[in-house]
């Protein structure tokens, strides 16, 4: 698991977690990442500097935070600090929320839609299907809505 800052083109940084860096372009190659402030999928990598130390024979009057990435700039309402704050409750949140949903995988759109039909009980889901599919969902009322933050798949887990 990974944590990266991201900036989207109106200049809000925040943060998101991704299973890898692979996993990140993907997402947004698929247009599933967007900024959790305007929805801009405009988003790339933020600059970021890590967090290094003094030198072994230096004081440093503040002690070094490991490795963690530190924004080299924010943007947009609110710190960064403030920003991360935020998101971590959102995080909670949405987890909170997947503890009652069903994760039906890439069966998500047949599923949502067989609910909606009348097809089957509803039940709380979450899954993936393509924007394409998901576009037609919408188009055809049934309501769905991508989840602001990635999940990680239980197969994927160690």
């Amino acid at each position: 698991m990974i944590v990266l800052d991201l900036k989207c083109d109106t200049g809000h940084v925040f943060e998101a977690w991704f299973g890898s860096s692979g996993d990140f372009e993907e997402q947004k190659g698929r247009g599933l990442v967007e900024c959790p402030i305007c929805g801009s999928q405009k988003v790339g990598k933020a600059l970021m500097a890590p967090a290094v130390g003094a030198k072994g024979n230096r004081k440093s009057d503040t002690p070094a935070k490991g490795n963690a990435p530190v924004p080299m700039q924010s943007g947009g309402e609110g710190s960064p600090a403030e920003m991360k704050a935020l998101l971590s409750k959102l995080a909670e949140a949405q987890a909170k929320m997947l503890e009652k949903s069903d994760y039906v995988g890439k069966d998500f759109a047949r599923e949502a839609r067989a609910m909606h039909d009348g097809q089957q009980d509803e039940r709380p889901i979450h899954g993936e299907t393509t924007l394409d599919d998901a576009k037609k969902l919408v188009e055809d009322g049934v309501p769905v809505a991508p989840l602001p933050l990635p999940v990680r798949r239980r197969e994927r887990e160690n």
